[in-house]
């Protein structure tokens, strides 16, 4: 069997996945264990922000991470189901 080079998640999924499991990670964790740049994890927090998905408070100089388990999936033919629905599987 030879190696894949795809996953089923995109670096999105992964760095809202990680959130879901430990929402006080730091940028360089996050970007550490999707195997990702912190630049990349900081435009990927922005977009989940902006779309929606993440809610980002602030505690001291630290972030808290939460994610909006309600929130639809974004493509068509998953839009009738929610962050949560997916990643309920997923905690396992």
């Amino acid at each position: 069997m030879t190696e894949a080079h795809w996953t089923f998640l995109t670096n999105h999924g992964h760095v809202l996945l990680c959130l879901a499991r430990a929402p006080d990670r730091r940028i360089r964790e996050l970007a550490e264990e999707v195997g990702i740049t912190e630049r990349a994890v900081q435009r990927i927090l922005r977009d989940l922000t902006e779309g929606g998905y993440l809610c980002v408070e602030k505690e001291g100089r630290r972030n808290h991470y939460i994610v909006r388990h309600e929130a639809p999936l974004r493509h068509p033919i998953e839009a009738r189901h929610t962050v949560g629905e997916l990643f309920g599987g997923l905690r396992a």
